[in-house]
């Protein structure tokens, strides 16, 4: 098992001090040997305070996030791999095609320096799965107990195609929603990783890189009119924001779910929806009716979206829009966002 920053056998040396962050010899030292080198690429060689990137004409995407998963190490994925990999996503749902990131770290005192390795490692590997490369970055340090052991920090940006992929404002009665693979895995996977819960599972984190899988979606020739990942909030919060946006209502049908038994049971031990339990490598569409069987066959072609499936319809326009789950009995549940964090420090 990874230890913790806490663990009292480390040697003073294998550890993050908060020199570190006081810009001097130490500082140079764990920049120059533990993080530029695993993000060698010409766009960061010249260590300048801002990078300098061609971009080509029409519209940019941007977007942000902060991640204070724990614990830092996960099965299927760690901190590193998320903070890529959940920015990138949220990049390519909107159409775009990820071109740098940024990556700031907030290193708390303590922190084994062979976890800021690996982490590291997984860093440079999503990025390269991802097709994308770190622009620019920051690194600091913080007292013991002050973040966690390590928070990251990712901004990027992506071009968007003159012909503006998907437009919510064209969904219609009617319209498939897909879900591209299994639910709840990572909320689960995080959660089963954490120490004095004692639950032992198969579950690993889904946390992986959309942008071929979108494509894929996107070449199919199927109209796809709306794109996000279910993090936070999972599908509920997702379908929930998505019905009050459109004034529409939304039907799911249980039955069609994509959720394997083993989330299934870890759900019901921790008395969680998995509905409601984020994602970090799945995608959520909405396509066109006529184009819901081609949309899918796309996405079942891809290795990420092998147990894609069509979940509910996009309904009538309402005063009063609800998601409804048809469930397995034969009757009906109002589906709704989560009030809080069900689980905290997840992504």
């Amino acid at each position: 098992m990874p230890q913790s920053p806490d663990s009292s056998d480390q040697r003073p040396a294998d550890r993050v001090v908060l020199a570190h962050g006081g810009g001097g010899e130490l500082t140079r030292r764990l920049l120059a040997e533990r993080i530029i080198p695993k993000l060698a690429n010409d766009l960061l060689a010249p260590l300048a305070d801002s990078a300098v990137i061609d971009a080509p004409p029409g519209k940019l995407c941007m977007t942000t996030d902060a991640f204070v998963v724990q614990p830092l190490e996960f099965a299927g994925g760690d901190i590193g791999r998320l903070a890529v990999c959940g920015t990138v996503n949220d990049l390519v749902v909107m159409g775009a095609k990820p071109l740098a990131l940024s990556l700031a770290l907030v290193l708390e005192e303590g922190l084994g320096l062979d976890l800021l390795d690996r982490v590291m490692d997984s860093i440079a590997a999503a990025a390269a799965e991802a097709g994308v490369v770190i622009a620019t970055g920051d690194t600091k340090v913080v007292e013991r107990r002050g973040a966690d052991g390590m928070t990251v920090t990712t901004a990027g940006i992506g071009s968007l195609p003159a012909d503006m992929p998907p437009d919510a404002t064209t969904i219609a009665a009617g319209d498939a929603v897909i879900v591209s693979g299994l639910l709840a895995e990572h909320g689960l996977a995080v959660m089963s990783a954490r120490k004095g819960l004692g639950i032992r599972t198969t579950l690993a984190s889904d946390v992986a890189p959309l942008g071929g899988l979108v494509e894929a979606m996107l070449a199919s020739g199927g109209r796809v009119k709306f794109m996000r990942d279910p993090t936070r909030g999972g599908l509920a919060g997702l379908l929930a924001d998505l019905s009050e946006q459109l004034a529409r209502n939304i039907e799911l049908d249980e039955q069609a779910l994509p959720i394997s038994p083993a989330a299934r049971h870890a759900s019901e031990l921790l008395g969680l929806d998995p509905l409601t339990i984020a994602n970090e490598g799945k995608v959520v569409a909405v396509v066109a009716a006529s184009d819901a069987e081609k949309v899918l066959a796309a996405c079942r072609a891809h290795p990420l979206g092998a147990a894609a499936a069509i979940v509910g319809r996009i309904g009538e326009t309402s005063d009063w829009p609800l998601v409804e789950l048809l469930t397995c009995a034969g009757g009906r549940r109002i589906v709704q966002r989560p009030y809080g964090e069900e689980l905290p420090r997840i992504c």
